[in-house]
């Protein structure tokens, strides 16, 4: 189409089309995303709360854990309540054309920060077990800190690129978009312009990170592993891995539903949802049960943020 013929107007809003079958039931799937919504809230602000408050929970893998809890809690909030909205009335699956902007920039701006938060943490675990004499000077307070800001300004940068570019496009109809929120994809497919170039750039950018990352954080794991093994005592071994398996449990469930919609952008639709809404919606609520099920300090400090503990402090360091 030409972006320069008179006729062809900007559109000021797009409709979400939400996801499959949830029209069926609307206030089933409604209550059962407040439910989740809730727990993904009141999990990952008790730790982040816990990690804030409590001064034996002060070590790097802590300061991380918290960043985490609180990136997760926002990303649910960028896509939730949106698609309960939607399946109230009508009117809740509009969205304007720069509410879907800023949505798709927060996503992906939470989003990516939280692939180079988990690459950090990775590090922060090799560092703790192949390195441990030299831990407590390499991921100082000041460390700890400057990698945590750098993962949230690439976040926004990396955001920002793919903000623009999506959105320097002209939408003139149709205003339907197959998904429950405004994700890079099913926008693009609305364009009345050429999106080659951008669904390259969405490819070689989005799978360069997360490709690095995930080979950084598999590096990592393969020194660990090495040096675990390497520890005589069982009950080493078994404490060591035990600060591990939870963070490869998250990784596994983040990275494999973007590899799903994203290296396919042209195959995204209603049905793609899916994929998403597990590292979109599910991820989040799971996470801080993965990392306090495994964790006898994280749920001592719970138990005594709670009230239910007793006034013993927990175990004092975290297993490196």
């Amino acid at each position: 189409m030409d972006m320069d013929n008179p006729n062809q107007t900007m559109v000021s809003y797009f409709f979400l089309e939400g996801l499959m079958y949830t029209a069926e039931h609307p206030s089933l799937f409604f209550l059962l995303f407040l439910l989740i919504y809730s727990i993904t809230l009141t999990g990952n602000l008790l730790i982040l709360t816990t990690v804030g408050c409590d001064p034996h929970l002060c070590s790097p893998m802590y300061h991380f854990l918290g960043h985490l809890s609180f990136l997760d809690a926002c990303l649910s909030t960028v896509t939730v309540p949106k698609v309960m909205a939607g399946l109230l009335t009508l009117d809740g699956k509009v969205i304007s054309f720069e509410g879907c902007a800023v949505q798709l920039y927060c996503f992906h701006f939470l989003a990516s920060t939280e692939c180079f938060l988990y690459t950090v943490m990775a590090y922060d675990r090799y560092l703790a077990i192949c390195q441990p004499l030299r831990y407590s000077v390499a991921m100082n307070r000041q460390m700890c800190a400057g990698l945590a800001g750098i993962t949230w300004a690439i976040g926004a940068v990396h955001s920002a690129i793919h903000t623009s570019l999506t959105f320097r496009l002209l939408y003139c109809g149709p205003q339907h978009i197959a998904y429950f929120f405004c994700d890079i994809p099913p926008v693009l497919k609305l364009a009345c312009a050429d999106t080659t170039i951008n669904e390259l750039v969405m490819l070689a950018n989005i799978g360069i990170v997360a490709a690095g990352c995930l080979i950084l954080i598999i590096i990592s794991y393969i020194f660990i592993v090495a040096a675990v093994l390497q520890i005589r005592t069982a009950k080493g071994r078994q404490r060591a891995f035990s600060t591990c398996t939870s963070h490869l449990t998250v990784v596994f469930l983040y990275y494999i539903p973007p590899v799903c919609i994203y290296l396919q952008p042209r195959s995204s639709g209603a049905g793609t949802g899916a994929p998403a809404i597990f590292y979109t919606i599910v991820t989040p609520m799971l996470n801080p049960f993965i990392y306090t099920l495994r964790n006898k300090e994280v749920k001592l400090a719970l138990r005594k943020l709670l009230g239910q503990g007793s006034q013993e402090s927990p175990i004092g360091s975290p297993p490196r």
